[in-house]
């Protein structure tokens, strides 16, 4: 079996324990991972200086820049651990996305905020990337008190938001199991000045400069990570465990979008689609990289 089919059959198991209901409750970010507040495929690039909490590394692409400054972690170019990470990334983003449809609300979370009373409760949530940004304003993601409260937001396209947005989490008791997933079908562009919770793009993930993530991850399936004197860290979350991911199966929170719900048969058809899908993207790349040597 060679290196492709070795990694397409654990991404395969990987998912199987990871999907909701089909298995024991495991962290949705696996071990590696979550110990990354940025992680990109095709490199990461920054113009210094950023300040970092947790590690930071690219895989396979080993070019990962400098001008750091780390409150904690270290760099990881293509190493063991980078490349193990980007394996469990797969695997995060299908089990995420197994969670939906949810509610679909359209390409706004600003106007679907208001139409809620001014903050969206736990829950799955798809969102078409038709607009030109996704959030303007102030989001506010409201536990109702719930400690374990879980959003899920699955974009169909691209994530963006401009310069005057901020994500806000309240009242969500202790906080110590909260999660918030983004899942990005192509390219993240966070250009507001706060913004919180697992970025999980598919392409590349950037910022118009100085972006503040007290409480996330910024990590890109196949792309490129961008920094801009921006301040990423997994260790500023409330009382809850690193970078707002709950330690438990996705859409494991209450609230009205809909998660935590056992996937269809033609669900867990698409998340086995999606990672051939994903397997294949990486198996190109390899051979790019390697008819280039």
């Amino acid at each position: 079996m060679n290196a492709m089919k070795m990694k397409l059959a654990l991404s395969l198991l990987v998912v199987l324990a990871y999907g909701p209901g089909l298995a024991v409750a495991a962290p949705v970010l696996g071990a590696d991972l979550a110990t990354f507040a940025v992680l990109g495929a095709a490199g990461v690039t920054n113009v210094p200086p950023s300040t970092i909490g947790g590690n930071l590394g690219s895989a396979p692409n080993a070019s990962v820049g400098g001008g750091y400054v780390f409150s904690s972690g270290s760099l990881q170019a293509n190493t063991a651990l980078a490349q193990n990470a980007q394996l469990q990334l797969d695997a995060a983003i299908l089990a995420v996305n197994a969670n939906g449809p949810g509610t679909s609300i359209g390409s706004s979370l600003d106007l679907y905020q208001a139409s809620q009373g001014g903050s969206i409760a736990p829950g799955t949530y798809t969102v078409s990337s038709d607009s030109v940004a996704n959030l303007i304003g102030n989001l506010h993601l409201d536990g109702g008190g719930d400690s374990t409260a879980v959003w899920n937001f699955l974009f169909t396209s691209g994530l963006v938001t401009s310069t005057t947005s901020n994500v806000f989490v309240q009242d969500v008791g202790s906080g110590n199991n909260v999660g918030i997933y983004w899942t990005v079908a192509s390219a993240a562009t966070l250009n507001g000045p706060t913004f919180v919770g697992n970025v999980l793009a598919r392409d590349l993930i950037s910022s118009d400069g100085n972006l503040t993530m007290t409480c996330g991850r910024l990590l890109s399936a196949t792309g490129q990570v961008t920094l801009i004197q921006d301040s990423i860290s997994i260790t500023g979350c409330l009382n809850t465990s690193g970078g707002f991911d709950q330690g438990n199966v996705a859409g494991g929170g209450g609230g009205n979008g809909g998660g935590g719900t056992v996937p269809e048969p033609a669900t867990l058809a698409m998340v086995f689609i999606g990672l051939w899908g994903l397997a294949a993207t990486r198996a190109r790349r390899a051979a790019l990289s390697a008819s280039k040597e």
